[in-house]
């Protein structure tokens, strides 16, 4: 028992992704917003996984990745939080 895979691997480009690639993705999100990420690649006309593509999509392509380096303030967040939590995960 299991889930089907979500794709055939024959076929499908591995690898870097092309600016026209991530251009297609981007243009099929915004049109359609977040939805099934195993028909996503089909859909869209990419041949990617689906897998590939949420990945991309969460981190890289997202419009509220914040890029650059880490202001004062969001260094100082960062030691106020592990002084006072530390390295717990929950």
């Amino acid at each position: 028992m299991g889930r089907t895979p979500c794709c055939q691997k024959l076929g499908l480009k591995k690898g870097r992704w092309t600016a026209e690639e991530d251009e297609i993705l981007t243009n099929y999100i915004q049109a359609n917003g977040e939805g099934s990420w195993r028909s996503l690649p089909k859909n869209a006309g990419l041949l990617r996984c689906g897998k590939s593509c949420r990945l991309r999509w969460i981190n890289y392509l997202r419009p509220d990745i914040k890029r650059g380096n880490m202001s004062v303030e969001d260094e100082n967040t960062i030691v106020k939080l592990h002084a006072e939590f530390g390295n717990r995960c929950n």
